[in-house]
């Protein structure tokens, strides 16, 4: 596993916490510090890049769930079991809002993380979702 895609893991399970926690922003950098401990020991390089990432989603989280209930209009945000929902949220992050993360490679790793920890059906639904947003943004 590439230390990038680890740090996406981390993000993605930080987010969760959070999240299933009722969303304690106060104890977010919490969270995120302990899980970069106790899974991303010598993961130095990449620690600054799970904690823009969280924050990035947190900052535009109203904006990225508007983006998520548009392309996956038979899914309200708030149905999306957590994993989907916060691999999502780190997908339409990266795909809309970090311009450091070519597409693609948002896309990819977004799929990956929910073949890892969604269920059976998960890798096609974010799929689903972010190729929509690709798509109609390489259409413009």
């Amino acid at each position: 596993m590439s230390s990038r895609h680890l740090a996406r893991s981390i993000a993605m399970q930080s987010l969760f916490e959070w999240d299933f926690r009722g969303e304690p922003t106060a104890a977010l950098p919490a969270i995120v510090e302990y899980n970069l401990k106790e899974f991303g020991p010598g993961l130095e390089e990449e620690k600054k890049f799970t904690r823009e990432t969280v924050e990035g989603v947190i900052k535009n989280r109203q904006e990225i769930d508007q983006l998520i209930a548009k392309y996956a209009p038979e899914w309200p945000v708030e149905q999306i079991t957590l994993v989907d929902r916060n691999i999502l949220r780190i997908g339409t992050y990266e795909l809309k809002f970090n311009n450091e993360i070519p597409e693609k490679v948002a896309i990819n790793e977004a799929i990956e993380l929910a073949k890892t920890f969604g269920g059976p059906s998960s890798g096609k639904f974010v799929n689903g979702v972010l190729g929509a947003m690709y798509k109609e943004t390489e259409n413009k």
